[in-house]
């Protein structure tokens, strides 16, 4: 059977020949098997990890369309809105439908919250044909009659899962409500659940399912390792890992803003080219960092899980845990910004004893053990310990009575006459005591 090429599956002549100046010859699974669909106007439910192509499979047939149509979009009506949970997201896949549509006379353009609205508003007001947005920024520019949504014709949501878990389902309703019933809709996921299903059944009329999400659910071309330390010693053995030789351009995950914060400032104290990336940083700010990692003016980027899905940076050769993420697929979307475009990768995670649990569900999820790092560290524990290492618990002795806990009921019940208790001063028959009168007080 031949591999299928872009121009094969019946792109527009400009959209094949941008990406053939991009390089791209062949179309990943997720593409080569959503392109089709989507080209013939079917709806579309996509399962696929984050890496694997996602942005061209559901962008490139919208060009397509717009182009061979010679639509042109009247002043803030587009034409295609895409949906993304975050502004870096939502920044990727604009620049990616930029470069896609390079050789074509189609305007995109994205808005998101966190920045000043009035340049956004004016490049609305211009007309483009592909809007790009998070849900907050579309509403609010949608309910200051800057933007109308009546004359969407296709509609995608991307990193569904993501926008569910970031709370955003009433404003995807809502959103939906303002779009036209006769439209094109794909809906794309990393991962399925009853939720994504629900959804889904929403949005999508008649559609084709695809699922390209392997087995082995992480990225094969990346060596994954763990490393048992204490959390106080984690930050002396972030910068040991960074001293090695093969570390060239780094992201260090952390679970809190604070973390990501207080470990940038300690790596610039010892000397290295360090910048932060979290949800309290300006969109100003977070477009600087990301410019200078990009760039190599800094080599070490500090993130929360805001950069987790949708930075596509070419390079990166590891991402370290320095804290595990509470949900499993979030380790799967951080380790997939290494091993970029063909290439191979590193995932380090520093693991207190406190997360082994997350160790576990991460192995569980990906079928695969994460082996102990191969160099040694200061401090760091075995792998193989034992329970109480791990899992500390207080045992009682076998004559020691556990406490039961018991619930002070408050306010007390008022006990009447049937209440009344016997006691060595009142028989059962006894009248209950009653409090005596309060005698006035003689006036002055």
């Amino acid at each position: 059977m031949n591999t299928p090429t872009f121009a094969s599956l019946g792109l527009a002549a400009p959209i094949t020949n941008a990406l053939n100046q991009l390089g791209y010859k062949t179309p990943t699974p997720i593409q080569s098997r959503a392109l089709p669909l989507l080209i013939q106007g079917q709806d579309l439910l996509g399962i696929a990890q984050t890496g694997t192509g996602k942005t061209a499979a559901f962008s490139l047939p919208i060009l397509h369309s717009i182009q061979v149509q010679g639509l042109r979009a009247a002043k803030a009506r587009p034409l295609a809105l895409i949906l993304a949970p975050t502004r870096e997201l939502a920044i990727q896949i604009h620049e990616d439908v930029q470069r896609y549509s390079a050789e074509t006379s189609i305007r995109t353009t994205c808005i998101f919250g966190g920045a000043n609205q009035h340049p956004q508003v004016r490049r609305l007001a211009k007309g483009v044909e592909i809007l790009v947005a998070t849900p907050g920024r579309l509403m609010d520019l949608e309910a200051q009659g800057h933007l109308a949504l009546d004359a969407v014709q296709h509609f995608v949501l991307d990193e569904a899962d993501r926008l569910l878990d970031m709370g955003f389902i009433g404003d995807i309703r809502k959103i939906e409500a303002s779009l036209p019933s006769k439209r094109q809709t794909a809906l794309f996921s990393a991962t399925m659940s009853k939720e994504i299903r629900s959804l889904a059944d929403f949005l999508l009329h008649d559609p084709q399912e695809i699922k390209v999400t392997p087995k082995q659910v992480t990225v094969e071309k990346i060596a994954q390792f763990q490393l048992r330390i204490a959390n106080e010693h984690k930050q002396a053995a972030l910068e040991q890992m960074l001293k090695q030789d093969d570390v060239r351009k780094v992201i260090v995950f952390t679970r809190t803003k604070h973390a990501s914060e207080r470990i940038t400032k300690k790596l610039l104290k010892a000397g290295f080219s360090a910048n932060a990336i979290n949800g309290n940083k300006s969109q100003n700010a977070r477009a600087k960092a990301l410019d200078r990692f990009k760039r190599g003016a800094d080599w070490i980027l500090v993130a929360t899980d805001v950069a987790a899905r949708g930075i596509d940076i070419q390079g990166i050769s590891h991402v370290i845990n320095f804290e595990l993420p509470q949900e499993p697929e979030n380790y799967v979307h951080r380790i997939g910004r290494t091993a970029r475009a063909g290439s191979t990768g590193v995932a380090w995670s520093l693991v207190d004893p406190s997360e082994k649990k997350q160790v576990q569900a991460i192995e569980k999820m990906t079928h695969s053990k994460i082996a102990p790092l191969d160099f040694e560290i200061a401090h760091a524990l075995p792998i193989e310990a034992t329970p109480t290492e791990f899992e500390p618990t207080r045992k009682f002795k076998p004559d020691q009575k556990k406490k039961s806990a018991t619930k002070r009921k408050w306010p007390p019940k008022r006990k009447g006459p049937g209440d009344a208790k016997a006691s060595n001063s009142q028989t059962p028959d006894a009248k209950p005591r009653r409090r005596p009168r309060r005698k006035p007080k003689k006036a002055a």
